[in-house]
């Protein structure tokens, strides 16, 4: 088995994005909701999120953007955030060792739930 390794440059940020697509892409839940956005064209989402992690896993300021208005009209809930943070943390126990992998994890359950809440508020106030 491979040694776990730190998340110290582009080289691990796109092991882990890669790793991470690759089992959504594998996930009943999630890959349903992740092809319908993406229609088959993940190069290009790959690419953003390769620059969206190293900006906040390595300081190194190469995403720009508003990440959430990407995902606000989503038809995901709590279920859905859920799958993704099990894959996600899988990803990084697996792969990973070292303070910046828990810091991916913490700062990936943080945009999780944000994201939740912000898009079951969009919901609600879309429906009422």
């Amino acid at each position: 088995m491979e040694t776990k390794k730190e998340i110290v440059s582009l080289e691990e940020v796109k092991l882990l994005v890669d790793t991470f697509y690759d089992k959504v892409r594998s996930d009943a839940k999630l890959a349903p909701i992740f092809e319908a956005r993406i229609k088959g064209n993940w190069e290009p989402h790959l690419e953003k999120m390769y620059k969206f992690w190293q900006t906040i896993l390595l300081s190194e300021m190469t995403y720009t953007g508003n990440p959430f208005q990407q995902h606000e009209r989503l038809p995901v809930d709590y279920s859905h955030f859920a799958a993704w943070m099990t894959l996600f943390t899988e990803t990084i126990d697996e792969l990973f060792t070292g303070d910046k992998s828990e810091e991916a994890k913490r700062r990936a359950g943080k945009i999780a739930e944000t994201f939740e809440h912000k898009i079951a508020h969009y919901q609600k106030n879309m429906i009422e």
